[in-house]
């Protein structure tokens, strides 16, 4: 039964929309792989913080929905053949690449999201809060916390079984290269000093350029098509 109105909150409106893409999208679609992992990360946020689970459940209902703009922007602006961050270009480019295996299109979205848009969202959060990034870090933590459990059970159900060996053996070497943990370390220091120039548009719209570049950089070397 859906909820009046008045009571569905800016996560529920970031879940319905995922819900929706799940429906639209073919199963095998790199960007549907990437939307199932990121719905089922959104719902247990939502979860958490019906369960009161949150310190501060305002500061990480901004967060996680901030966050999640930026993925339903990438996602609408190739919808209407624009150019998304480049972050994201290598999943909506190799979307339907015989050759890439669904784990690999999961963390190259969550390389997306979490190597730069994450970081913005911090700020963005920050702003309409107006507080420091400090106030969010129990927040930001927590997400993390659930990302990587997350990251763990994708790999576990998306690895290749062994009728596949001759793939597992490229395959594992490619994801070992990326670290979901590592990335995670560095968005946070990437949104501290994010949050130090944010007075100084032209340095900080630099550093924004050169960290999606970066990050895209990263996303085309995780979906390299492997053999079949």
């Amino acid at each position: 039964m859906a909820q009046p109105a008045h009571l569905i909150t800016p996560v529920d409106a970031v879940v319905a929309r995922m819900r929706a893409l799940d429906r639209a999208l073919p199963a095998r679609d790199g960007v549907a792989v990437f939307n199932r992992v990121y719905l089922a990360v959104t719902e247990e946020v939502d979860r958490r913080l019906d369960a009161g689970e949150f310190t501060d459940p305002r500061a990480a209902t901004a967060l996680d929905v901030r966050f999640a703009e930026r993925y339903l922007a990438a996602v609408d602006a190739a919808a209407a053949d624009r150019r998304p961050p480049a972050c994201w270009r290598p999943l909506f480019q190799l979307r339907r690449h015989p050759g890439v295996r669904p784990l690999q299109f999961a963390l190259a979205g969550i390389n997306a999201h979490i190597g730069h848009d994450l970081a913005l969202a911090v700020v963005d959060a920050c702003r309409t809060l107006r507080c420091e990034p400090a106030d969010l870090e129990d927040e930001f933590d927590r997400v993390g916390d659930l990302l990587v459990s997350l990251e763990e059970r994708i790999r576990e159900e998306l690895m290749p079984g062994p009728d596949l060996l001759q793939i597992a053996d490229p395959l594992t070497h490619l994801l070992g290269s990326w670290s979901l943990e590592r990335a995670r370390e560095a968005t946070w220091a990437t949104a501290r000093a994010l949050w130090a120039l944010r007075h100084c548009a032209d340095v900080a719209g630099e550093f924004t350029d050169r960290l999606d570049a970066a990050v895209g950089f990263a996303g085309r070397m995780l979906l390299t098509p492997l053999p079949g």
